[in-house]
């Protein structure tokens, strides 16, 4: 007697900015992808937003329910549809990897269900810890100089692109405390530059 596998869940996601079409050229890439490939469409995540917007309610959605492990795989159009940044890429995937979800990018032919796809997402991933590496160098010599100077740790203001990326990490579902030790700086640090977003606590 044979035995059918159920289809994987995938979840898509499409971002297009206010001034541009709708996604519908997006959505008819991927619809068509997903049925080639034998998926089953959970559901359609859509943001109108633009890309800077540090606020996506569709994307917001999106990572909730990666969370509850709703869908198997998330299938964008582009990269740059889904993420900000590399770094936010990165951190999503790492946390998209932890939770057993696969992710494609339809333009880019990035799969992570593949060991070529799993392989470049290893590539970028070294490629985001080396810079992230670098930023905070460059942040903790700048408060150590400081230090040095007027004897006391003073009311030194994080560089802009630390606190995005104690935002992105946030984003990326890292509780504060695994933030505070990616970065290298205090818990408390972390939860004032959360702007008391307490929920991203795990």
């Amino acid at each position: 007697m044979a035995i059918f596998e159920k289809p994987k869940q995938v979840a898509i996601y499409t971002r297009v900015s206010t001034d541009e079409q709708k996604a519908d050229l997006q959505l008819l890439d991927l619809r068509d992808y997903a049925r080639k490939r034998g998926y089953h469409i959970y559901s359609i995540y859509e943001d109108v937003v633009s890309g800077a917007a540090n606020e996506r309610e569709a994307l917001d959605r999106l990572m909730g329910d990666a969370r509850k492990r709703k869908f198997d795989i998330i299938l964008v159009w582009k990269f740059d549809r889904f993420a900000r940044s590399l770094k936010m890429l990165v951190d999503s995937l790492a946390l998209f990897q932890e939770l057993g979800i696969d992710f494609i990018s339809y333009k880019e032919n990035i799969d992570t269900t593949t060991s070529m796809g799993r392989l470049i997402f290893h590539i970028n991933s070294a490629y985001a810890e080396f810079e992230r590496e670098i930023i905070c160098d460059r942040v903790i010599a700048g408060i150590k100089a400081k230090r040095a100077k007027t004897g006391t740790w003073g009311r030194q203001r994080l560089a802009i692109a630390v606190q995005e990326r104690i935002h992105a990490l946030s984003e990326g579902g890292l509780s504060i405390r695994k933030i505070a030790t990616t970065l290298k700086i205090s818990a408390r640090t972390v939860q004032k530059y959360l702007n008391g977003k307490t929920d991203a606590v795990t």
